[in-house]
């Protein structure tokens, strides 16, 4: 089913493109993560997680609440990431998008980016790319974060193996042609570790164990549709917090808290999901 990842890969590559005009200084961040939801929806796929908003520190799983009023800044760094899919196929892609003077920091990701994607091809090692990436993080003065990884998918599953480092690890996964994985790498003048903060606005539902409580019940019946992907709150027609508390506390449903660097530095990320070829990488994003 390789080609659903690769008209998902067309559909965000629209999208993002779309988007990424939209982050202006004054522009509510509800306004851009509606719009791409709705665009990759009309666009005849199916968000793959909500979309992510993620302002200067933070770096992963922000997405605004429904009254969320937050509205972009003149300095503030936005990275924009986005999934889609077609019957569970999945591609993922992200972009920084600069309003202050971060020029480098972004430039950083997007050339450990390209940097990585040039070696792809059968044959070398996830610890090769991830030695790319790391090699131009210090050429640049920056870090990679050490704990956030590129990925691969599986049908309904946004992140499976294999997991791409952003530095040099011992032992890789071996490339073969077919395979398809998102490469992601994160920059930061900062320690280059990110940590949970207490925003949770996204979920997903890792056990089909029965409940009792009614309410429970609806909650779930109605994320039945997204299967293991990940939903946002805002999504729920009726997001009663006790109840969400609840089944994240019987393990039914986790939580993803918002990701921040731990040492409240700026952080870039650049993203494209992949396809390796008998001669090297298609880049389906």
């Amino acid at each position: 089913m390789m080609e659903k990842h690769v008209e998902a890969g067309k559909i965000l590559k629209t999208v993002r493109e779309e988007a990424v005009k939209l982050i202006q200084p004054g522009t509510r961040m509800i306004e851009v993560t509606e719009f791409v939801e709705n665009r990759i929806r009309e666009l005849g796929a199916e968000p793959a997680f909500p979309c992510n908003i993620s302002l200067n520190e933070d770096a992963a799983h922000c997405t605004p609440s429904k009254s969320d009023e937050r509205v972009f800044k003149d300095g503030d760094l936005v990275k924009l990431d986005i999934g889609a899919h077609i019957d569970g196929y999945i591609a993922d892609t992200a972009i920084t998008i600069d309003l202050g003077d971060h020029e480098e920091l972004v430039r950083c990701a997007e050339e450990a980016l390209k940097n990585a994607i040039e070696i792809v091809e059968p044959g070398i090692t996830t610890a090769e790319i991830g030695e790319a990436i790391e090699n131009t993080a210090r050429d640049f003065g920056f870090k990679p974060v050490y704990n956030l990884t590129g990925h691969g998918f599986m049908p309904y599953v946004a992140h499976a193996p294999p997991s791409i480092y952003n530095y040099k690890t011992e032992r890789g996964v071996k490339l073969e042609e077919g395979m398809i994985f998102a490469i992601e790498p994160f920059m930061t003048p900062g320690k280059g570790r990110v940590v949970e903060r207490g925003e949770v606005e996204i979920y997903s539902v890792i056990s089909s164990r029965p409940v009792r409580m009614k309410m429970a019940r609806e909650l779930l019946s109605e994320v039945e549709k997204y299967r293991t992907l990940p939903f946002a709150k805002r999504w729920l027609s009726n997001p009663r917090e006790i109840i969400i508390s609840k089944l994240v506390r019987e393990g039914i449903l986790r939580a993803y808290p918002v990701l921040s660097e731990v040492s409240k530095e700026p952080v870039s990320q650049a993203e494209h999901t992949v396809i390796v070829t008998e001669t090297g990488a298609e880049i389906i994003t």
